[in-house]
């Protein structure tokens, strides 16, 4: 299960969405996540669907790599799907025994929503699988810029969620290895009751953090050493410019959204007409 954690991972590429502006993607990003939750039913959801499996084609990235992003959050999305089909009610009456009771919409609200929480998390992948850590600090700076007015430290800020996304797969890789170490001195977290299972992983949250101690002092000591100063007076090896390319991206999803609002408040817009 931890290798199959890839957040925080670039996947170098020529594809189109590799090619994009990082801050339009940044924003892009942000705007399908706020078109998913307004998704109000099945048609919007599945104009979504299909918009995010042409973004993962388009992006290059091998298939299997985007079902490890989703395989973490399996147990999440079924538990969140049975939740709905035995607390929700409505329609027709589909299964009934003793108190368990599913109902269609039940099950409507149960596919819908682990339809969403997918969709969420494939497309968020995507922005880490084809943007360099370097792009995303640039981008998420240019972007915060008129915080700097407020005198908020807009570099530091960037800098910091940028190390933070690239050293996620590093730890993955440490608590593998961590795992495995203690794993040859006979560990067991399969077996036992939940409490033990929990107090067995302390032999490896101990190490972990004392590599991630050691790991986070090299990497400020190698900026020091190399007279890191922030983003003052700092230049950049790649000027970052819009191509035509950005403004189809935009166009089409200014279209995704157009159709999501429509099927969203479509009884209004019949009344209205």
């Amino acid at each position: 299960m931890i290798r199959d954690i890839t957040i925080g991972q670039y996947f170098p590429g020529k594809s189109p969405l590799h090619r994009l502006d990082a801050r339009m993607k940044i924003v892009l990003t942000l705007a399908v996540i706020v078109l998913i939750f307004l998704c109000g039913n099945f048609w919007s959801l599945g104009l979504i669907c299909a918009f995010v499996t042409v973004a993962v084609l388009l992006s290059r990235v091998p298939l299997k790599t985007v079902a490890k992003s989703v395989k973490p959050i399996v147990y999440i999305v079924v538990f969140t799907a049975l939740l709905n089909v035995f607390y929700v009610s409505g329609g027709k009456m589909l299964f009934e025994y003793s108190f368990i009771k599913i109902t269609e919409k039940g099950v409507y609200t149960a596919l819908f929503m682990a339809a969403r929480i997918i969709c969420l998390v494939v497309f968020s992948s995507l922005l880490t699988y084809t943007t360099q850590p370097t792009e995303l600090t640039d981008a998420l700076e240019r972007l915060l810029r008129p915080l700097k007015a407020l005198r908020v430290d807009v570099h530091t800020i960037a800098m910091m969620m940028t190390l933070a996304l690239r050293f996620i797969p590093t730890l993955i890789e440490e608590t593998d290895r961590i795992m495995n170490a203690q794993k040859a001195r006979g560990a067991d977290w399969e077996s036992g009751s939940l409490v033990s299972r929990a107090k067995a992983l302390v032999p490896v949250l101990v190490p972990l953090f004392v590599s991630s101690f050691r790991r986070a002092y090299e990497l400020a000591f190698a900026m020091e050493c190399r007279c890191y100063r922030g983003g003052k007076g700092r230049t950049r090896m790649k000027i970052m410019r819009l191509k035509p390319g950005d403004i189809v991206a935009a166009a089409i999803i200014a279209l995704l959204a157009a159709a999501v609002i429509f099927f969203r408040f479509e009884r209004f817009f019949a009344q209205v007409i």
